[in-house]
């Protein structure tokens, strides 16, 4: 039998909304600013925010007067994101590994570690393949994800969070050349268990990913200020590639 696809129920779930909650806005409106000059993104450009989430990037960007498409597997968090819809924002429920738009886009963005999460490693390549298609010529692809130098370095931990009522107890570890994190946590007299697995993909791998379907690297940088990139101290590996 297939087996079922982590993400698909805990990306979904309200708990693993509840537990992120706290993710950094200002953070990543600090990171768009920086994006949009470095790569000089003009006024309407057509931009694809590539597993958005609820939207916090996509709704940075169009602040920057571009026209932005969000999409994303989690049905709840494109419920969410389309509260923030307009004429030139709106999101769709979509999985990356398929074909979205063909020679749309001038921009394509995927952010905050949303790729890597696939048992089948051949599906990267359908990822890179589906933006590769939906890009413009010369259109650019920027991907965000984590050092795994950094993180392979890291060891394992084991994490309590406490948001409302609810204590998450997260054991993360590194096995298999994957992050897994263990998530234990009860609500009232239910106890429930998730799990997070992230492959931990080094710079060769996207550029195997990337090559395969036509792209071209022309930069590398190493965290939010968009300093170069150095695989020993980066706390980022943030690719960009060209059609």
């Amino acid at each position: 039998m297939e087996q079922a696809e982590w993400f698909k129920d805990w990306f979904d779930s309200p708990y693993y909304h509840l537990l992120y909650n706290k993710r950094n806005l200002s953070e990543a409106e600090f990171f768009i600013e920086n994006l949009v000059n470095k790569l000089q993104l003009a006024q309407n450009l057509k931009v694809w925010d590539l597993a958005c989430g609820k939207g916090r990037h996509a709704v940075t960007l169009n602040k920057y007067n571009l026209q932005v498409t969000g999409t994303d597997l989690s049905r709840n968090s494109i419920s969410e994101a389309k509260k923030n819809e307009s004429d030139t924002l709106d999101f769709f429920v979509h999985d990356m590994r398929l074909p979205f738009r063909f020679n749309y886009f001038d921009a394509v963005f995927n952010l905050f570690t949303s790729i890597g999460y696939f048992e089948n490693r051949n599906d990267n390549f359908k990822v890179f393949d589906s933006v590769y298609k939906a890009l413009k010529p010369n259109g650019v692809f920027l991907i965000d994800f984590l050092n795994q130098n950094l993180i392979s370095c890291n060891g394992n931990t084991i994490l309590v969070e406490q948001r409302e009522n609810i204590t998450f107890k997260i054991n993360k570890r590194i096995e298999h050349n994957r992050v897994l994190k263990k998530i234990n946590f009860e609500d009232g007299d239910k106890k429930y268990y998730f799990e997070e697995k992230v492959d931990l993909l080094k710079k060769s791998d996207f550029l195997e990913f990337a090559t395969s379907v036509g792209f071209k690297l022309v930069n590398s940088f190493g965290n939010y200020s968009l300093d170069a990139y150095n695989e020993s101290t980066s706390e980022r590996l943030i690719l960009l590639f060209k059609k």
